[in-house]
């Protein structure tokens, strides 16, 4: 194969590993539990394929306690924007699959360029975080867009 096709294919493979989030396990824990992982939050969110993915291949830069050798897919954040009814929404939700959700350094960076991307555009921003006793599809907080 060429330089290129090997590029794709190694974006591809990186990309199938940030999507498996914290792993097969977690993901059925949380489905067993009766949760939304970070993606299907956002997916109940926006209209129908239109939310893209920003900054998906961030991954901390920690060395201490033994991180380096820890992967957190994501960095344990999805971070985007798509449509809510037509209008143009900027959200992030946490992924408690990778490391609880834990925040750390780059996480919250792309937490704050959402934000400061939302500012810049005019447009909402929304955290799609899973909270105690939510109840999903019941307990939604509508997005009041004016």
């Amino acid at each position: 194969m060429g330089v290129t096709s090997d590029k794709i294919q190694e974006l591809m493979s990186r990309e199938k590993a940030v999507m498996a989030m914290g792993g097969e396990k977690a993901l059925e824990k949380r489905r067993e539990s009766g949760k939304l992982n970070a993606r299907e939050r956002l997916d109940t969110l926006f209209d129908k394929g239109s939310f893209r993915e920003l900054d998906m291949f961030v991954t901390h830069r920690c060395t201490n306690f033994g991180m380096e050798d820890v992967d957190i897919p994501a960095d344990g954040v999805v971070t985007g924007h798509g449509r809510v009814d037509g209008r143009t929404v900027f959200a992030y939700a946490q992924d408690f699959t990778s490391r609880a959700g834990s925040l750390g350094e780059m996480q919250a960076k792309k937490i704050c360029k959402v934000m400061d991307m939302a500012l810049k555009a005019g447009a909402p921003h929304r955290n799609e975080r899973f909270r105690r006793g939510q109840n999903p599809g019941r307990d939604r907080c509508p997005v009041r867009i004016r």
